[in-house]
């Protein structure tokens, strides 16, 4: 797609034409406490709200539970159909929010309608093929290569030494990567996730690593996800399985790894949890979906654009309008909560993987679950005494509005031996 050279907003954006001011998705308010952040902008707003991303750019941010289950359900009127945006004349090439709300690719995450069913109808059955207990199995291994790493030393940094490398470690062995190439994707991703200087460096890395996989398993195919993806029967181009690749890989990532550090985090600084620390299964199981409902990885989607101009809770969307999900503002929508925290109406209703045709795909969530909860307990298995080694109020939140993950974890705990098996 072909985009008119960029330019300023103008001052009276067509998004927000006749709306209240709009709320700023900037500063340390969504580091500290997001949720006081919705409820203001429920008050103020209603369910849909007018937000400004950097650049001034217009967006609706949908913060009601009803608002964001109907715009993920119609996509039709709501598709993600990046093309569709009015904004892209007032998009400089280097906007720091380009590669999240990306462009026109042909790949699962960037495609609509057909195109997308189409993707759809290869990746799904591929990540489907994984066995349960097979996962189970290569998380088990690995997280206990992750801990025999850091068990002799009686603390550790578990964002650092644990969260960020086991999801990739293990999503790279399912696509098919040796375990050597997977320890350099498992870098060249947090660069990618950090956002720096080297994240397009990091990108053009990542998908050399794709490319190669691609080119590899085509020649020695083996019972891996890219493997099955090679063998579904309608043609693709090897862009397109690059593309779907790298999507499947970064998407699993950084959420399973942030759900993974909050699961810790809320285990190590809540009373409700502390049986969790003792060897409690239970409570991990209520940990992961505690913070799925109240501190889920993804707080805002990018996004669904608007097909034709139509009302959403009571505000009028324009043709071309961007709608970004805010997925942790609708979970704690009080229209949908019976009061007592944790009291969430069924562990299932929860929006942390968006919802409709275009949600996280159910193997993928499945895969995540696998990987966060035998983490959690191949970790208090091997380290059962962990403790912070500073006070909660030290721990520092990303600083996004987007991702909801914390920094760094540093414990301590009684030093133990290793297994002895790093193979």
């Amino acid at each position: 797609m072909t985009r008119p050279h960029a330019e300023q907003p103008p001052s009276a954006c067509p998004a927000h034409a006749g709306a209240p001011p709009a709320v700023s998705l900037d500063g340390p308010g969504f580091q500290v406490d997001p949720h006081a952040l919705y409820r203001a902008m429920r008050r103020d707003h209603g369910p849909v709200v007018p937000v400004e991303l950097p650049g001034g750019v217009p967006a609706w941010l949908v913060v009601g539970y009803r608002e964001l289950h109907r715009v993920t359900s119609d996509g039709e009127l709501f598709p993600r159909d990046v093309g569709l945006w009015n904004q892209w004349p007032h998009i400089p090439d280097d906007w720091p929010l380009l590669p999240m709300v990306g462009r026109p690719l042909p790949s699962i995450y960037f495609t609509a309608g057909e195109e997308h069913r189409r993707h759809v109808r290869m990746v799904v059955p591929a990540l489907e093929g994984a066995d349960p207990f097979e996962i189970r199995g290569h998380c088990e291994q690995l997280a206990d290569r992750l801990v025999d790493a850091v068990c002799g030393r009686g603390t550790a940094d578990l964002v650092a030494d644990f969260c960020e490398p086991l999801p990739v470690l293990v999503l790279a062995r399912l696509v098919g990567f040796p375990d050597a190439e997977g320890e350099d994707i498992a870098g060249v991703l947090k660069d990618l996730a950090d956002g720096g200087p080297g994240a397009q460096n990091a990108h053009r890395r990542f998908a050399e690593h794709m490319a190669r996989l691609v080119a590899a398993k085509r020649t020695a195919p083996g019972d891996d996800v890219t493997s099955r993806m090679l063998a579904f029967p309608e043609a693709f181009t090897d862009e397109e399985y690059t593309l779907d690749l790298m999507a499947v890989t970064a998407a699993g990532h950084l959420t399973t790894a942030d759900w993974l550090g909050n699961s810790l985090r809320l285990m190590l600084t809540e009373d409700a949890f502390a049986d969790s620390m003792a060897g409690g299964r239970r409570s991990v199981s209520e940990a992961t979906t505690e913070v799925l409902w109240e501190d889920a990885p993804t707080q805002i989607l990018a996004g669904r654009w608007a097909v034709r101009d139509t009302r959403l809770g009571g505000q009028q969307i324009r043709a071309g309008d961007m709608l970004l999900l805010g997925l942790g503002a609708a979970n704690t929508d009080p229209l949908i909560r019976q009061g007592d925290r944790g009291a969430h109406g069924g562990a299932g209703a929860h929006l942390a993987f968006s919802h409709g045709e275009y949600r996280c795909p159910f193997p993928a969530q499945e895969i995540a679950e696998i990987i966060v909860r035998t983490g959690i307990e191949v970790l208090l298995d091997r380290l059962p005494d962990l403790e912070l080694a500073v006070p909660a109020g030290e721990l520092v939140r990303r600083p996004s509005a987007f991702l909801r993950g914390t920094t760094s974890l540093p414990v301590r705990f009684t030093p133990v031996r290793t297994t002895g098996d790093l193979s």
